[in-house]
């Protein structure tokens, strides 16, 4: 009998936050990821940094980074367990962008992504490897333990955040692990616009999978006005651009522009399967005697325990720092 590929409905969400407030916008994630679930949707994304919101303002101002370092999210934490027991009740993949607190420095604020199974398992979150401009204002940068490709009965799952598109090694790095669906997240500037779609065409079209892309809506009125700028106010700071697109580059949904909605397409991984047989860039199309890529998937913590003489060895287990100290010595008695 003939392998059999899977078939499903994706959902891009495209809506606003309920601007840097947590436990509201929590909300609306709850009731969006049962509403797209309710309409046959197995993988529901949601914008870049969607908990709180994006910093749409001044980037230097202290008291606002104050602010959305109040309402970020600490993984895990009861925020992450209603998100979780959402998706669980959905039945469904749920990829949602969050400005995350780091844990362990009580300091850091990184652009992430967040992965949640079906059944409310944390997959794992993907640190943004390079904020961009003024981001870096913002939020420090991920590493390689984050670059995750997840092997789901939906396919091969993984996803990366803005301008990380443009980064063409990440970009291979993710082709050659067998990516088939991806989550792309944007906050959707207005003038994103066209960056946003010739760039997941062009993503699509070359790694021939589905690209499941997720924009931020935001009207300048949900700025506080102390923080605008100079904007009025008026119209909107993102308008959006959610979209399903195919592995030959075509468009399943999308984009749609200027309103809250969710986007629905249907992901058939056979199309996949049939788009690389003319080009697989890490495959029969590489020319690995040539060229080929380093990767580097190990956690970079900034603290490694050391005891004695010799250094403690660091190893790392499901993405977590496990330090084993070395084994003390003995000395033998003298006869």
């Amino acid at each position: 009998m003939a392998d059999e590929f899977p078939k499903f409905t994706a959902a891009a969400v495209q809506a606003a936050p309920e601007f840097l407030d947590r436990e509201a916008t929590v909300d609306k994630a709850c009731h969006l990821t049962a509403e797209a679930a309710k309409n046959g949707a197995q993988l529901i994304v949601f914008p870049e940094t969607w908990i709180p919101a994006y910093p749409f303002w001044d980037m230097s101002r202290p008291d606002a980074w104050l602010e959305l370092y109040q309402n970020a999210v600490e993984v895990p934490s009861p925020t992450t367990e209603r998100l979780a027991d959402a998706a669980r009740k959905a039945k469904a993949y749920v990829v949602i962008g969050i400005n995350e607190r780091d844990a362990q420095t009580q300091g850091s604020l990184y652009n992430s992504l967040l992965y949640i199974g079906p059944d409310g398992t944390l997959l794992g979150v993907h640190r943004k490897l390079m904020p961009s401009v003024s981001e870096r204002m913002i939020w420090g940068m991920g590493d390689g333990s984050g670059l995750h490709i997840f092997d789901t009965p939906l396919g091969r799952l993984g996803g990366l955040i803005c301008w990380e598109h443009e980064m063409t090694l990440v970009k291979y790095a993710m082709y050659a692990r067998g990516e088939q669906v991806h989550a792309s997240v944007w906050p959707a500037w207005t003038f994103q616009r066209d960056h946003i779609q010739f760039g997941m065409r062009q993503y699509a079209y070359e790694g021939k999978g589905f690209a499941v892309v997720s924009c931020g809506v935001l009207e300048g009125g949900a700025v506080p006005e102390r923080w605008r700028g100079g904007n009025s106010g008026e119209g909107w700071i993102a308008d959006g651009g959610s979209a399903i697109i195919a592995p030959d580059g075509s468009y399943v949904a999308g984009p749609v522009y200027g309103e809250e909605t969710i986007v629905y397409g249907e992901i058939d991984l056979r199309r996949v399967a049939a788009a690389k047989r003319e080009i697989d860039v890490a495959g029969h199309y590489s020319r690995p005697d040539v060229v080929r890529l380093l990767f580097d998937e190990t956690p970079h913590s900034p603290l490694v325990a050391a005891d004695g003489p010799g250094h403690a060895q660091q190893l790392y287990e499901n993405g977590q720092a496990v330090v084993k100290r070395p084994a003390k010595r003995t000395r033998s008695k003298k006869t």
